[in-house]
């Protein structure tokens, strides 16, 4: 960050202070948590899937592939899909896939159905990305 100095094109003093944008979120951040039954594994997604959090939740839902035929990801409340979320959401899928188990998502954000739309991977995830079918346990 540049305090004070001069332009080099202009010989007049400048002052910059760096302010985050107005719309710009304090913090990212990523919680979920897991609801097991038989061999299916929901998971309540919150916060914002972006660069810097997307291995730790992979790993985490990776691990859950061997054991579960299904996981579904409830992305009620997450608010924000990145270029590496979206990767990551594709990651799982063919983590998933090639272990024999099934990642669906559910309940999708305006934002996360365009991001999904535009990129053609909408339809990779299932009906229940369109339905936004609600699972209860």
């Amino acid at each position: 960050m540049r305090q004070s100095g001069v332009d080099p094109v202009s010989p007049f003093p400048i002052s910059v202070k760096e302010k985050p944008m107005p719309n710009a979120p304090a913090m990212n951040s990523l919680t979920f948590s897991v609801e097991r039954k038989g061999n299916v594994a929901l998971v309540h997604c919150r916060g914002r899937l972006v660069s810097g959090l997307c291995g730790e939740f992979y790993d985490k839902i990776q691990a859950l592939i061997p054991e579960n035929k299904r996981i579904v990801l409830d992305l009620t409340d997450l608010a924000f899909v990145d270029s590496m979320g979206l990767g990551t959401l594709v990651r799982l899928y063919v983590s998933a896939k090639s272990g024999g188990s099934c990642l669906e998502l559910i309940n999708l954000s305006k934002q996360i159905r365009e991001l999904l739309g535009i990129t053609h991977l909408l339809s990779l995830f299932g009906d229940m990305c369109e339905k936004g079918v609600t699972m209860k346990f």
